[in-house]
C-alpha cells in the first residue's frame, strides 16, 4: 500500500450562535487534509488555530508531494521525514500544524486498514472518557454566561470551562489588565452561583495574562473551586508557570499549541503543570502526542484535551492510561457538525468509545466543497 494523493482544503466555516439571548454570526477557520492510498483507502485529518490557507499551501505544495509513494502505515518514518523537511532547526508554528493534520489522516488510514479504531491502536485504555463543555466565551455578559452555564448543565454536562483574560495583554494600552481580571472574577462567581458546588469549573486564559495578573486572578477565584487553570500565562512561560503553581496552589494545564515534545519535557521537569495538553490536531498528530503522554506518565502527570477538536482528541484520551478529559468546545463542535457526518454524541458527561475503524466518522465532501468556495478572509476566527 502506497500514498497516492495528499490534499488540503482551507475552510472558513460560518457559524450562527443563538443561545440565551445572544444571536450573532461568526466563523471559525480550519484546514481539512485527506490522504488517499493506491488501493482506495482515504484518511482525513484537521488542524486549526493558525492561518489555514498557509497550511493548505504547505501540505499541497511541499509535504504532500514529499510523502507520495510512501507506506502510509509507517507513521514514524513519515513523521521523521516531514520533521526534517519542515522544521529541522526547531521551528514549530505552521509546520507542526501541517504535520499534525497529515499524521491524523495516516492514523485514520491505519485504523481502516486494520479494522480497528484509533483509540485501540493507541492502547485502548478507556472505553469511555469524561467530557467537559467549553461554553463561557467573552461575548456573553454576566447574566448570559450564568444562563448558558445552567443550560449546559441541564444537557447533562457536569464539567464546564469558561474563558478569562479576554486578550488582556494585547489590548492593555486601551484597557487596564486589572480591570479585565476583576470582571473575570465576577463572571466566575456568577457561574459558580448559577450551577452550584457540584459542577466542576475550569478556566482558560488562552495565554493572555502575565504572572502578576494571573496570580491576582487565581487568588480572587479560589473560593469558587477551580479544577484547573489552563494557559494562564503568555508564551506558556515555564518559570512563570512554576511560580504561579507554587504560589496559588491551583492545578495548571497547558500545551495545546506547543509544536514539539521538548516543550512538554521542559514543563514536566520544572514541575510547572498538573495536566499536559498535547492536541493531536496541532501538536504533531497522534504520533507525537502519544510520546508526550508517555513522557507525562513518567512524571505521574495526566494528559487532557485542550484546544478543542474533541472528536479527534478523544482517541488519545481513551487510548493512553493517563488520558483524562475530552473538550466539547461549543464553537468547534458546531464547525465539525457542518463538515463531518457520523459524529458521536456525549451522554451524561461521557463519550462512549466506538469500535468503528479509524476515527469513526467521515467528512461530508459536498459540504466541504461548498464551504471552500466562501471567502477565507470574511469574519474569520481561530477559536
Amino acid at each position: 500500500m502506497k500514498i497516492a494523493r495528499v490534499t488540503a482544503t482551507a475552510l472558513n466555516v460560518p457559524l450562527h450562535i443563538d443561545l440565551v439571548g445572544v444571536n450573532r454570526k461568526t466563523s471559525l477557520a480550519c484546514c481539512h487534509v485527506e490522504v488517499e492510498t493506491d488501493d482506495g483507502l482515504v484518511g482525513h485529518g484537521l488542524t486549526s488555530i493558525t492561518e489555514e490557507d498557509v497550511i493548505a499551501q504547505i501540505v499541497n505544495g511541499v509535504a504532500g508531494p514529499a510523502i507520495a509513494g510512501d507506506d502510509p502505515l509507517a507513521h514514524e518514518r513519515i513523521w521523521d521525514k516531514l520533521y526534517w523537511m519542515l522544521m529541522p532547526r526547531g521551528q514549530t508554528g505552521y509546520a507542526a500544524h501541517a504535520l499534525a493534520a497529515i499524521d491524523v489522516a495516516l492514523w485514520d488510514i491505519k485504523g481502516k486498514a486494520l479494522g480497528l479504531p484509533v483509540w485501540k491502536l493507541l492502547g485502548g485504555a478507556h472505553p469511555r472518557v469524561p467530557v467537559y463543555c467549553t461554553f463561557g466565551f467573552g461575548f456573553f455578559d454576566r447574566d448570559q454566561l450564568a444562563a448558558a452555564a445552567k443550560q449546559w448543565v441541564s444537557k447533562g454536562f457536569k464539567r464546564l470551562k469558561m474563558t478569562v483574560g479576554n486578550e488582556a495583554l494585547r489590548h492593555r494600552d486601551t484597557r487596564p489588565v486589572m480591570e479585565v481580571i476583576r470582571e473575570d472574577a465576577a463572571r466566575v462567581r456568577a457561574v459558580r452561583e448559577a450551577v452550584g458546588p457540584d459542577v466542576e469549573l475550569f478556566l482558560d486564559a488562552n495565554c493572555n495574562l502575565d504572572l502578576y495578573h494571573a496570580t491576582k486572578l487565581a487568588e480572587m477565584v479560589k473560593p469558587y473551586a477551580i479544577s484547573f487553570f489552563e494557559e494562564p500565562l503568555t508564551q506558556n512561560d515555564v518559570p512563570g508557570m512554576v511560580q504561579l503553581r507554587r504560589q496559588t496552589g491551583l492545578a495548571l494545564a497547558c500545551g495545546q499549541n506547543e509544536g514539539l515534545a521538548f516543550r512538554f519535557r521542559d514543563l514536566l521537569t520544572a514541575q510547572a503543570i498538573d495536566y499536559a495538553q498535547p492536541n493531536v490536531a496541532i501538536t504533531g498528530g497522534f504520533t507525537q502526542c502519544a510520546k508526550i503522554a508517555g513522557m507525562a506518565a513518567a512524571f505521574n502527570v495526566s494528559v487532557a484535551n485542550g484546544g478543542a477538536w474533541g472528536f479527534h482528541n478523544m482517541h488519545l484520551q481513551a487510548g493512553v492510561a493517563n488520558g483524562t478529559l475530552v473538550e466539547h468546545h461549543y464553537l468547534a463542535v458546531e464547525l465539525c457538525k457542518q463538515i463531518y457526518r457520523g459524529l458521536p454524541e456525549p451522554a451524561d458527561g461521557f463519550f462512549v468509545m466506538s469500535d468503528k475503524p479509524g476515527l469513526g466518522f467521515e467528512p461530508d465532501r459536498d459540504a466541504i466543497r461548498d464551504i471552500a468556495r466562501l471567502p477565507l478572509s470574511q469574519g474569520r476566527g481561530k477559536g
